[in-house]
């Protein structure tokens, strides 16, 4: 079976508060949203499985950008790391009508995806005054393209000098690939960088930090989903991130996806549980690298499992990171995390930090 299918069928382990505590009281509720969320995603890919194929399985990702339309018949994928968009088509009437429409429609999409369903084929994608990709695309005359006239023209090119053709299975697959430009990612960092000022102020967490960990996690996608539910550019999860900032908010409950969807509301959570971890769950750090570290690893897989590499006991723990120095506990962190997601986040998010001093 294909491996995404695959890793969309497990069902994720319920995660806990990023204070390393189980909050019983949300427990139940976890397990229902949990729980359906694994039946959303294993009826989705199995549709999609059921049309395209086995081996064609294709399903938005924190970096990826997947949307179906045309009956599930046609999609959209932008991967935002790589820079590159393809659309295809298994259409049997009419594929280059399809494939057009489709184009059009993705070099426009906007930026605000709370009202974009990425496990359906509904037809509910807004056509932005500001498109998501402006700047980040040129068309074949080197321009952006902002209206929907230079969309088309654009499509109609691609479909006439651009147009692949491949077989899997029974199907005839239609696509066209687009390059995003070289600094994809500076623009969208730059898109993003009003409202990460705004938050690294209210929180006192450097923006550097910040850029970095949404640079990680989503690469700047807006529409960044996970098999785990994590929402947003900052991948931020209802039940437990979420919780917990509700919580420094004054306020009850978890936020909604479609609040964790909107890209200043995820910002600031984001950034907002950040600041608990590093004033709050990690704040017996003294030195501010080492607690710097602590808090990368933890925004990963929550304070107490950081804490837990140096001990059992936390107290015991804070003890043990205040005796080393910043690099020891990098160098822990790095080899001894049990997990190995961990380990590499620390890493990542740091390379990445350094690119963003300078904001």
């Amino acid at each position: 079976m294909n491996k995404k299918l695959i890793a969309l069928l497990v069902i994720a382990p319920l995660l806990v508060s990023c204070s390393g505590q189980k909050k019983s009281q949300y427990h139940e509720e976890w397990v229902k949203d949990t729980n359906g969320f694994d039946i959303l995603m294993g009826q989705f890919a199995a549709n999609i499985e059921n049309i395209w194929g086995i081996n064609e399985v294709l399903i938005a990702g924190p970096k990826d950008y997947v949307k179906y339309s045309d009956s599930y018949y046609t999609r959209s994928h932008i991967n935002f790391d790589s820079g590159s968009i393809t659309i295809e088509t298994i259409a049997g009437t009419d594929p280059m009508a399809s494939l057009r429409q489709a184009i059009i429609t993705t070099l426009l999409i906007g930026d605000d995806p709370g009202n974009v369903d990425l496990y359906s084929d509904a037809n509910d994608i807004q056509i932005s005054k500001e498109p998501l990709l402006y700047g980040q695309v040129l068309d074949n005359t080197g321009q952006p393209i902002r209206w929907q006239g230079r969309a088309a023209s654009f499509a109609d090119y691609l479909i006439q000098n651009k147009l692949q053709k491949r077989t899997s299975g029974l199907h005839v697959i239609w696509s066209v690939t687009i390059p995003m430009v070289p600094n994809h990612l500076d623009k969208r960092a730059h898109k993003y960088l009003p409202l990460v000022r705004k938050a690294a102020e209210e929180y006192g967490v450097d923006a550097s930090l910040i850029l970095a960990i949404m640079q990680t996690e989503s690469s700047f996608n807006p529409y960044a989903v996970s098999n785990s539910d994590a929402l947003g550019l900052m991948q931020v999860v209802q039940h437990t991130a979420g919780v917990d900032v509700f919580r420094m908010k004054g306020k009850w409950g978890k936020p909604s996806r479609s609040y964790l969807l909107d890209p200043a509301n995820n910002i600031d959570a984001g950034t907002a549980y950040l600041s608990l971890l590093q004033k709050s769950y990690l704040g017996g750090i003294q030195d501010p690298v080492s607690r710097r570290y602590a808090v990368i690893t933890a925004y990963n897989g929550g304070a107490g499992s950081v804490l837990r590499v140096f001990s059992s006991d936390k107290d015991r723990a804070f003890s043990l990171i205040n005796g080393m120095s910043p690099n020891e506990v990098y160098q822990t962190l790095t080899t001894n995390h049990p997990s190995g997601e961990s380990r590499r986040y620390l890493y990542k998010v740091n390379q990445a930090q350094r690119s963003y001093h300078r904001y």
